[in-house]
């Protein structure tokens, strides 16, 4: 189910309070490539086991977030760092 856009225009980052953006298709392909390999971890450390079908981004890059069955995680510790896709 994707994002509601109307949500999506209010949510942000909930420890520095960026706007997010939905990752695009590359950015998304890309996080799931370092899924699949293993090379991703959550802020709190934990592997991110599972590929994500929509991702949210902070407009800086710093932050993703996992959408999952439409509803935004945006938990601090679940957040994954944005540097893991570049």
């Amino acid at each position: 189910m994707p994002l509601n856009e109307e949500l999506l225009a209010i949510l942000c980052c909930p420890v520095t309070k960026t706007p997010v953006r939905l990752l695009d298709g590359g950015e998304l392909a890309r996080l799931n490539q370092a899924i699949e390999a293993g090379r991703v971890s959550h802020v709190d450390r934990s592997a991110v086991e599972q590929q994500l079908e929509e991702g949210l981004i902070t407009r800086d890059g710093v932050m993703i977030y996992v959408v999952d069955s439409g509803i935004p995680i945006m938990l601090e510790e679940k957040g994954i760092p944005g540097s893991q896709i570049s």
